[in-house]
């Protein structure tokens, strides 16, 4: 009888094995202070990737909020726009995360001036994570290099 119940429960585990959780994070002033985009996708057959940002600052806030679904490629822009404020770009929509208090909120409207572009939290060599601001530019350089030389 046992084993009537258990032949599904088995053949059901490979399905909901499919989870993938892939986080990226910005540092700042150490790991206890950081910023961090988690892409996840909950089954095998999901579309897209599920976003959250973690606000953090060791000991006093850690919060997590939802960032709009992404579709394949993620591609987050992260911009400080002074001390412990920072601006995030998702393709149309910009996000403010401060983390004093931890806080998040979606901006209604492109703010003026975002301020210093940091980098951006995307796949680079295979692997989700931060790319640093000079990495980018140098990586545009190189491309525009390779095209002129083609």
């Amino acid at each position: 009888m046992k084993a009537r119940f258990l032949l599904p429960i088995l053949l059901a585990m490979p399905l909901l094995a499919g989870c993938e959780i892939e986080p990226a994070a910005y540092l700042i002033d150490g790991g206890n202070h950081s910023l961090t985009v988690e892409r996840r996708k909950p089954y095998f057959w999901s579309s897209g990737w599920e976003l959250d940002l973690v606000v953090a600052r060791f000991p006093d806030c850690q919060r997590r909020y939802a960032l709009k679904k992404a579709g394949e490629k993620v591609f987050v822009y992260l911009f400080r726009a002074e001390p412990g404020v920072f601006i995030l770009k998702q393709g149309k929509r910009w996000y403010v995360a401060e983390t004093r208090e931890c806080r998040f909120q979606q901006y209604e409207q492109e703010p003026p001036l975002p301020g210093e572009l940091l980098g951006s939290f995307r796949l680079k060599n295979g692997a989700f994570g931060f790319v640093p601001a000079e990495d980018v530019s140098k990586e545009a350089s190189d491309k525009a290099k390779k095209a002129s030389e083609e």
